[in-house]
């Protein structure tokens, strides 16, 4: 019977933890940044459909790079292992690049500060695919949800974290809400040496190399690929059937579509309530967001094993809808607003903590990478189109569109996800695969 190895998979979980830590602070800080700046150097004016194409710009070389490197960390092999080389490289870069935002801000350089925002993307790029993909290599098919739950409950602790600092180092001024210049550089460098302590963690209790190697750990992977969530049990030299590759794309599209819709709330989450809200406490309901899917993380994984994966992600995507939906007619930030996060939070806990495994159930164990890459190049096409879009449309509309745009792009994600077709590998291919394997252990 498998098992899941929870202490292990807790260690796994350091790398997200960085990330997820980091692109609180970015998302929270960058957008007011270049308003400030672009403001400071081309006069008063509407400036989100700018901010929204910088923004756009630094996730555009995510679109080839998270399958870039993805593919190539298949094909690695070190002393340390196959993902270990890219998620320490990609880490020490971003962690030493990162203050560096802030202190070009300070010294009023909007080009200095879109350049960082550009390195830190490519740090970030080099190790995002590979660190994902550390998860599945060790972890049988059958219990990736539940390892997924550990992995994103670490790492949104790093979001938290994250959130609280912006809480922290902002402070709402006489004239209103604004930014304290001398404040904003101590959350990044907060940031950077918690990152180190994350990948020294990491480096010290995942020997990748070595468990590359361990018989008992290969033989539950094998066990896992008998069991497996598709119509066929997939090879490397296999095509996909005809219904796998039709739950491939569809899931590719409605990654898309999710990431589409909940981009637009993190993008401009700052700015509206700057501007509509008149708060400076932002930080506090992305913490309560956060919190809620820290919360919510393990009981999605037992979830899944109830309902399976798909109503499970259902179940998330109306969560997400319902919460969406009635933030837009709330106008003042209170407890409406933030039990309305807690919500949605739930929903992205469940949505993302069975994605991801539905996602990687049809790759093998030797391109894990690559469909990693496929994955998250969905969700990072979605986040450089979608701050262009609702940058127009806010400039158009108003900031009254901001949850409507988001309300309905998720919408749109359930209606396409609903299609998908997950269904038991075939009996006999189980039993053939089964035999051959207990013939092999002989």
């Amino acid at each position: 019977m498998l098992k899941l190895n929870k202490k292990r998979t807790f260690y796994l979980g350091f790398a997200f933890f960085t990330i997820l830590m980091l692109w609180q602070v970015y998302n929270y800080y960058c957008p007011m940044f270049l308003e400030e700046l672009l403001k400071s150097t081309y006069g008063d004016g509407d400036y989100n459909y700018l901010i929204g194409i910088i923004m756009a710009l630094d996730n555009i070389l995510a679109l080839f790079m998270l399958p870039l490197f993805g593919t190539i960390s298949d094909r690695t092999n070190t002393k340390i292992g196959k993902r270990m080389p890219y998620i320490i490289v990609g880490t020490v870069f971003a962690l030493i690049a990162f203050p560096f935002i802030p202190f070009l801000y300070i010294k009023n350089s909007l080009v200095g500060v879109a350049i960082m925002m550009g390195l830190i993307l490519i740090a970030m790029n080099i190790y995002r695919s590979p660190s994902v993909a550390l998860m599945p290599d060790i972890t049988p098919k059958p219990l990736r949800s539940r390892a997924n739950a550990i992995v994103n409950f670490v790492g949104y602790v790093g979001a938290i974290i994250g959130a609280l600092l912006t809480m922290v180092f902002t402070k709402k001024l006489e004239d209103g809400v604004s930014l304290q210049r001398d404040l904003t550089l101590w959350p990044f460098l907060i940031v950077s040496f918690l990152m180190i302590v994350a990948l020294v963690v990491l480096v010290l209790k995942i020997n990748e190399a070595k468990l590359a190697k361990d018989p008992v750990l290969q033989a539950e992977l094998a066990e896992g690929e008998l069991l497996t969530e598709t119509e066929n049990v997939v090879t490397d030299d296999a095509p996909l059937s005809k219904r796998d590759k039709s739950n491939l794309w569809i899931l590719i599209f409605s990654v898309f579509l999710w990431y589409f819709a909940f981009n637009a709330v993190e993008t401009f989450g700052s700015l509206y309530a700057k501007n509509v809200l008149q708060t400076n406490s932002w930080g506090l309901a992305t913490s309560v967001l956060a919190i809620a899917s820290l919360i919510a993380f393990i009981p999605s994984g037992w979830l899944c094993d109830k309902i399976g994966r798909k109503y499970s992600i259902v179940l998330g995507l109306g969560l997400m809808i319902v919460s969406l939906f009635a933030a837009t007619f709330v106008k003042s930030f209170g407890i409406v607003l933030i039990l309305l996060f807690a919500v949605a939070g739930v929903g992205w806990a469940i949505i993302n903590v069975n994605s991801y495994p539905m996602f990687v159930e049809l790759s093998s164990n030797k391109n894990l990478g690559k469909f990693t890459g496929y994955y998250y190049a969905a969700s990072q096409i979605a986040q450089s189109i979608t701050p262009i879009i609702i940058g127009f449309v806010m400039d158009w509309l108003g900031y009254n569109a901001y949850f409507p745009y988001a309300c309905v792009f998720m919408a749109i994600a359930l209606l396409v996800f609903i299609f998908v077709k997950p269904t038991k590998i075939k009996q006999s291919t189980t039993t053939a695969n089964a035999e051959e394997t207990k013939e092999e252990q002989k």
